[in-house]
């Protein structure tokens, strides 16, 4: 979950003024009802493979799972776009010239998206180091910048308190939305089930604690830099985290905080180029994705599916280069939360009939989480705005000549 959301995000808030620690508590709870829905899921399904896309095929069949695997999938994409971004804006602090040709820009961005695409052709021990060491790395700038801007912080940087011109409930809906993308990921765990020791009880855990730590994380560091530097000067700013650690810890600090963005980023970029196969994979054995995308190299790295995603990943870098660093972060954000948005919306109906399939006992309070997880889910549709919904609801259908295609050959293969 952290990675490259947290460290952006007060520069596309700051447009909305202080209002947005409402979007960060509200897109808190609803981070943490969802992690609650995935950590029973895990329960109910251990030693699956494709999270979201295996709960939804077990409860509710092959077309609504397809939907999901190629809805997440889109997502995938956009993530890693979004991702790559912010990597860019954050090199930015060690090399200037980077913000000053787009060129340089996109080839350091193309860069970073290969250098993962062929470290995840490795042994997945290998690409779990990574994920460790560059979690504790980007953490530390994280809290300590959180810690410390406490105590500089200025209330009159939070006024107006909704500088938008919008209303105040269409401003909180909006910077909800936004906020959520720095939440993505929470179900990750579930996906590579099947290669977790104890997954029932691992995945629940590491799920649940993992929300939980990153909510605090969020709002506590986030407050300070919105405390700490002025709206209109933070709105503009590739790199907060950073512009906040010169202001009170001097300009060595904004190397070493800088340092710990692009830590950050390395660390969320790797990741989610694991996912952006693993999803595939799961779908390509059961015949709902190319069979290219379930082929695997000695290391069981489904590498085809992951090496075709990247190159869909840099047409999108390439595309959003007209805009600038923190406009192309936003869009990429606001397009990756809708196409996650129909994965979280089937999983909290797969989690309420696998309660009822499975005569779970004391399972009211789990569907009553599931239902509201699914109204905050719908809600942040809305709040996606009409431009990303049609877009995001355009990617989405584009996937269903691809399922009849298939579904047409599995049945030509039966008969």
């Amino acid at each position: 979950m952290i990675g490259s959301g947290v460290f952006l995000m007060p520069s596309a808030l700051a447009f909305y003024g202080g209002i947005s620690v409402f979007g960060w508590v509200f897109s808190s709870i609803g981070a943490l009802l969802l992690a609650i829905v995935f950590g029973e899921l895990a329960k109910l399904a251990p030693n699956t493979t494709g999270g979201p896309y295996a709960y939804t095929r077990i409860a509710l069949g092959e077309f609504p799972a397809f939907l999901v695997a190629w809805g997440y999938w889109v997502s995938i994409w956009c993530t890693n776009t979004a991702i790559a971004v912010a990597l860019v804006g954050y090199l930015e602090v060690f090399f200037p010239y980077l913000g000053k040709s787009p060129l340089a820009s996109i080839a350091t961005g193309l860069f970073f998206i290969w250098l993962f695409t062929w470290l995840n052709s490795k042994e997945l021990k290998t690409i779990a180091f990574v994920q460790l060491l560059t979690t504790i790395l980007k953490v530390t700038p994280i809290i300590l910048i959180g810690i410390i801007g406490v105590f500089y912080i200025k209330m009159d940087n939070f006024l107006p308190f909704n500088a938008s011109g919008e209303s105040d409930w269409s401003a909180i809906t909006a910077t909800t939305t936004l906020t959520l993308f720095a939440y993505l990921g929470m179900e990750s765990a579930t996906i590579p089930s099947a290669c977790i020791k104890d997954a029932e009880k691992t995945i629940k855990t590491a799920t649940i604690v993992g929300t939980v730590f990153t909510i605090i994380v969020y709002i506590l560091s986030s407050i300070a830099i919105m405390g700490v530097i002025p709206a209109e000067v933070l709105q503009y700013s590739n790199a907060p985290f950073a512009d906040a650690a010169a202001l009170f810890m001097g300009e060595t600090a904004k190397y070493l905080v800088a340092a710990g963005a692009v830590i950050a980023t390395m660390g969320a970029l790797n990741g989610w180029i694991l996912i952006q196969g693993q999803i595939p994979m799961a779908a390509s054995k059961d015949g709902l994705f190319p069979k290219v995308f379930g082929k695997t190299n000695k290391n069981k790295s489904p590498i085809i599916g992951i090496a075709l995603s990247s190159v869909l990943v840099s047409l999108l870098m390439l595309l959003n280069y007209s805009k600038t660093l923190v406009e192309a972060f936003t869009f990429m954000m606001k397009l990756s939360t809708l196409s996650v948005l129909a994965p979280y919306l089937f999983s909290t109906a797969s989690l309420a009939i696998m309660l009822f399939s499975n005569k779970v006992q004391n399972s009211t309070y789990k569907l009553i989480i599931a239902f509201f997880a699914f109204c905050f889910s719908m809600w942040i549709i809305i709040g996606c705005g009409e431009e990303i919904v049609f877009l995001g609801f355009l990617l989405l259908m584009a996937g269903i000549p691809f399922y009849v295609l298939l579904t047409r050959s599995k049945l030509s293969n039966n008969d």
